[in-house]
């Protein structure tokens, strides 16, 4: 998923960088109004834990492997606009330290994970939750499937950026294919990760989870 240096053309990649740098203001701005004391910790830790679960491959099919991207369960645990600075942050370190995703592509894998990754699953978390049950179990499912729906809405973000501005020969046709076949096969890894993630925090500290929060359990009125 880390695009590297000379994959997609200057050009492109100076849009969405001056995109990825609106979007990360704007969630400057909505990260000020949303953290406070037991979030700021958290989301710490959070980008703490993507960084290195990041670097953890896990196999996938035909000699590919995948590795957590962990925009859903960020913004499930901190909140959508913390989990964009999170990830933000952790895609930096990665470029500088670990050649992990190109400097010029910085903007490119941004927008795409700090930005879709994280509001697709955010959102998908949301309905999900709007239709399941209001109890701690429905938390848990919606969060896998957040995790799901946000590894293939980044894989679509780099089919743009390529369709755009590549530098590369492959048909667009060939590059959709691969790309979204492969990470729905991730997805299913990031959603087993997110809800194991998200079940382990709700299990201790419930009122730390920022997806959690406003979820009552109906009350029932019996008779006898």
């Amino acid at each position: 998923m880390h695009i590297p240096d000379g994959f997609i053309d200057i050009p492109t990649s100076a849009t969405f960088a001056a995109l990825s740098a609106v979007g990360v203001a704007a969630s400057l701005k909505g990260a000020a109004r949303s953290l406070d004391e037991k979030t700021a910790p958290l989301a710490g830790l959070t980008a703490t834990f993507i960084f290195a679960v990041q670097m953890l491959n896990f196999p996938v099919a035909a000699g590919t492997s995948g590795h957590l991207l962990g925009g859903a369960l960020a913004a499930i645990l901190v909140g959508p606009y913390v989990a964009t600075l999170s990830l933000t942050v952790v895609l930096l370190m990665q470029a500088l330290l670990f050649a992990d995703g190109g400097l010029s592509a910085a903007g490119l894998n941004i927008f795409n994970m700090s930005l879709l990754g994280v509001w697709f699953g955010y959102g998908a978390f949301l309905l999900a939750k709007k239709i399941l049950p209001k109890n701690k179990v429905s938390i848990t499912a919606a969060a896998a499937f957040a995790g799901l729906i946000s590894v293939p809405a980044a894989a679509l973000g780099f089919t743009l950026q390529y369709a755009l501005g590549a530098t590369a020969t492959f048909s667009l046709t060939t590059v959709l294919t691969a790309m979204v076949g492969t990470h729905i096969l991730i997805g299913i890894g990031e959603a087993i990760i997110t809800g194991l993630s998200v079940s382990a925090v709700m299990a201790s500290r419930p009122d730390l989870v920022y997806g959690y929060r406003g979820t009552k359990k109906s009350l029932e009125i019996r008779e006898g």
